[in-house]
């Protein structure tokens, strides 16, 4: 059976998730101090997705080079 091209993944995962795999999750406690080994490893508390957002850069080489034709 063929994945539709819409469920394929190309350069890996463009968004952030919004749910994080039980060692991803013991991992964010661990760097917070809130879990310690020995814990159990069910019922882990809910742990903060941070959401990434790249800003885009600006184009200042054109505008740079508009603003040196406009002097001539």
């Amino acid at each position: 059976m063929t994945i539709d091209k819409s469920l394929k993944v190309r350069a890996g995962m463009m968004r952030s998730r919004n749910v994080l795999t039980r060692a991803e999750r013991i991992e964010k406690l661990k760097a917070a101090e809130r879990w310690a080994d020995g814990d159990a490893v069910y019922g882990l508390p809910k742990v903060r997705v941070q959401k990434l957002s790249l800003k885009k850069k600006k184009k200042v080489k054109k505008e740079e080079e508009e603003g040196d034709d406009k002097k001539k």
